[in-house]
């Protein structure tokens, strides 16, 4: 068992097929390229993830497995500290812990044993090795050396800036050659990398009259990163500016660019906004999902099996309009991308038009919308329906134009998938019809709605119980107290009591009897109760499962569902 292929290993384990084997190991030799193994297109094609990986190679190779991404497991500093940080970063390890004369090291190539000799002569100490995933050691690397401290990063940056004598004259300090000196350039870049390493989506760069605050955006709440001098604003946004491909002569008018970065072995494509503020220019940075990382799955939303069931039946359906709902950040994209994944094979034409295109996907056709250049979501739209597709995915229906022509789309045959900002699944078919398109063409065009939120799971270190009032009883829907648990806060979770977020879905689908009430103008309460009535669950009773089976807090029903 140990001496056959890992690939055959997997296929034996049920954990991939020989379909999928071969298309991998197809895919491997057209691509022929250095260094990247096996695993890398296993994972790369979404037949397993990587953590899925991990584990069916450490058995084969009848090694032990840990999870360093898991807040539990503990790393000692010391055993990190004893193995250098370049030696670290060029075999892709990192040190566990110590014990006696032995120290035990997290590798994704636990059998090179020229790796773990050069590390006995480094350190003096006998090697046992443990597998980890490529992803989580780059991770881990980047979280315990602390080569680019924040704090020494913003001090050599003050100091420099203090010595040169430049900053009484506010043009001197935009000037781009003072600004390429690199601990600009760091601080820049250990913005990103300590936010990344937070798990952030946003990083907000903004300018007060004697300090620069910069907060990041982690499951879903704004929280301080750092704050710096004034002195280096004007350097520090003329920085982002140059990376992203703005102008930095212009700063009366807003501004839009994009960059990439690599941290931790992950490239980064990374979006910048820039608006003009009354002490300085504002910059947002968004850090957008990447190709290196692998497509959710539909198994991986975060849905219940009540709901998964009806959104495989939705995926079923050859033709028509399904669409996502949500405000902006509730994960509307990334369902789209795992419907997508679910749906394109090779014999199937998948084009999509979206803004920005946020995550490059192998074998779809992705159309980036341009509105400068007029390549509008409807003009991009038209001219697809001339490109002989199957399947459509529009990034938003933003006007009328647009909606009409996607359901046209479906009415003629062509399954279209998109997303709209709406509260709920019900109210989604009353804004269309506010957009002008007929009601009647809504309800023959339509599939199904998935309306969706994203909500903080409290953390499992600090949580604490106690029984729900009469009030919180009626806000779930249930009746007598109930053990409910409260965020408190610990080292673990940064003193914010959640850990990480998940979906709650509300979905709604076109039966029969939904069609005829859609085709006759029924009102939103109305779509609502016959929704309910064929067994839809509304986003609050999600959340009421998820806060009785302790999974988050009764603060989070009610931020993501209180209504008047």
């Amino acid at each position: 068992m140990k001496n056959i292929p890992i690939g055959q290993y997997l296929v034996n384990e049920g954990i991939i097929t020989s379909e999928q084997l071969d298309h991998v190991l197809e895919t491997k030799r057209k691509e022929n390229i250095p260094g990247k193994y096996f695993g890398d297109y296993v994972i790369q094609l979404g037949y397993v993830s990587d953590m899925q990986f991990g584990q069916a190679l450490a058995k084969k190779l009848n090694v032990s497995f840990v999870d360093l991404a898991d807040p539990a497991f503990k790393v000692e500093v010391e055993a990190v500290k004893k193995i250098p940080e370049a030696l670290a970063r060029k075999h892709n390890i990192i040190g566990l812990k110590m014990t006696g004369r032995r120290i035990t090291v997290a590798t994704d190539d636990p059998v090179n044993f020229f790796i773990f000799e050069e590390i006995k002569v480094t350190t003096g100490m006998d090697v046992i090795p443990v597998f980890a995933t490529k992803t989580a050691i780059h991770k881990a690397i980047g979280k315990y050396y602390q080569m680019e401290n924040a704090t020494n990063v913003i001090d050599s940056v003050e100091e420099q800036f203090k010595a040169q004598e430049l900053l009484q004259d506010a043009e001197a300090a935009a000037s781009e050659e003072r600004v390429d000196n690199a601990p600009i350039v760091k601080l820049a870049t250990t913005i990103v990398e300590n936010s990344f390493r937070a798990e952030a989506t946003d990083i907000h760069i903004e300018p007060f009259k004697t300090y620069t605050r910069i907060r990041i955006r982690v499951n879903g709440d704004l929280v301080e990163l750092m704050n710096v001098s004034n002195i280096v604003h004007t350097s520090l946004v003329t920085r982002y500016k140059i990376i992203s491909g703005m102008n930095i002569a212009e700063k009366r008018v807003p501004q839009d660019g994009r960059f990439s970065q690599v941290v931790d072995g992950t490239k980064l494509d990374v979006r910048v906004s820039n608006l003009p503020m009354v002490h300085g220019e504002k910059i947002v940075i968004r850090i957008l999902s990447t190709g290196d990382v692998a497509l959710r799955k539909i198994t991986d939303l975060g849905m219940n099996a009540f709901n998964y069931d009806k959104f495989e039946r939705m995926l079923k359906v050859p033709q028509g309009v399904l669409l996502v709902t949500g405000p902006t950040g509730s994960g509307k994209t990334t369902t789209l991308y795992a419907a997508l994944g679910e749906l394109a094979k090779p014999h199937v034409n998948v084009i999509t038009v979206e803004d920005p295109v946020e995550k490059s996907i192998d074998g779809i056709n992705q159309c980036q919308v341009n509105e400068k250049a007029g390549m509008t979501f409807s003009a991009a739209l038209r001219s697809i329906l001339r490109q002989d597709p199957d399947i459509v995915m529009v990034g938003e229906m933003r006007d009328q134009e647009t909606a009409e022509i996607a359901i046209r789309a479906a009415i003629t045959g062509h399954m279209v998938l998109s997303t709209l900002h709406t509260n709920d699944a019900a109210s989604t078919v009353t804004r269309l019809v506010d957009m002008g398109v007929q009601p009647y063409m809504v309800a023959t065009s339509l599939i199904g709605i998935v309306a969706q939120r994203l909500v903080k799971k409290i953390c499992p270190e600090c949580k604490t119980p106690r029984r729900s009032t009469p009030e919180e009883d009626e806000l779930m829907g249930i009746e007598g107290p109930i053990t409910i648990y409260d965020a408190v806060g610990c080292t673990k979770c940064n003193n914010t009591g959640y850990t990480g977020r998940t979906a709650i879905h509300e979905i709604l689908l076109c039966t029969q009897e939904m069609m005829s009430l859609i085709a006759s103008g029924g009102k939103t309460s109305e779509i609502s109760k016959l929704a309910r009535s064929q067994g839809t669950k509304l986003l609050r009773d999600n959340i009421s499962d998820l806060v009785q089976a302790g999974s988050t807090s009764i603060d989070e029903l009610t931020r993501v569902t209180f209504a008047l």
